[in-house]
């Protein structure tokens, strides 16, 4: 398998928790490229309090990351960011100061992981409104989602899509986490599926996981997740 479209990683160096340096960003995607991703859409931290980033010096971050990989055999690049939603968020958002993927379709957001914003659902129909889908980071780490699927189905009607962290499959953030993506994944409830990848090391936890993806749902509907829809995500043909 292969020709893998990862749209949650974080190899922009020193700006949140992923990698430090342009040789990690080297080797990092490097790896990924080795296992069989052929485009990687960096989405860094914008998050208030914790990460305070914004899309101008992110975009020249992920400028000396475009210099330094000049030549060299990785996967495709772009950027765009995964925006922890709250007020500041928002206000960003109707200013037109978020990042998007590129193609301008969808964007991906984070939500609190115990509790969700009063008014999400009506927000998310009116970015779908205005031309953006919102896509959920890693839901099988949210504590409404715990015993069941169904708080979802609200944001999904209002256009939403979901997004699968594939760590999630091998433990890597806990035993909950890897039953409900488990869960979710046999109820057909995700979109895409994504490595969230934040160190060169993390490549091999990818590996397994992807693996263990195919395991759960078969060839056709790894194919599915990690490549055809994440495709289609991008370029607007994807409609869930």
């Amino acid at each position: 398998m292969s020709g893998f479209v990862d749209l949650h990683l974080h190899y922009v160096p020193g700006v949140d928790d992923g990698v430090r340096t342009l040789d990690e960003t080297r080797r990092m995607l490097e790896g990924l490229g080795a296992i069989g991703y052929t485009r990687c859409i960096a989405t860094p931290h914008i998050r208030s309090g914790m990460f305070e980033n914004r899309k101008g010096a992110l975009e020249q971050g992920f400028g000396a990351v475009r210099e330094h990989l000049g030549g060299l055999r990785v996967p495709e690049i772009g950027l765009a960011s995964e925006h922890f939603f709250d007020d500041v968020f928002w206000q960003l958002f109707q200013r037109g100061e978020v990042l998007p993927y590129p193609g301008g379709h969808a964007i991906l957001v984070e939500l609190h992981p115990d509790r969700w914003p009063q008014g999400l659902t009506r927000r998310f129909f009116d970015m779908q409104v205005r031309g953006l889908r919102p896509v959920i980071a890693h839901p099988e780490r949210y504590a409404p989602l715990a015993t069941s699927t169904d708080p979802l189905d609200a944001l999904l009607d209002a256009g939403a899509m979901t997004q699968l962290d594939l760590m999630s499959l091998v433990g890597r953030y806990g035993d909950r986490p890897r039953r409900i993506a488990e869960r979710m994944l046999e109820e057909g409830a995700y979109d895409i599926a994504c490595s969230d990848a934040h160190r060169p090391e993390d490549v091999d936890l990818v590996a397994r996981s992807i693996e263990r993806l195919r395991e759960l749902v078969g060839d056709e509907d790894a194919t599915a997740l990690l490549a055809t829809n994440p495709r289609g995500l991008l370029d607007g043909s994807y409609d869930p």
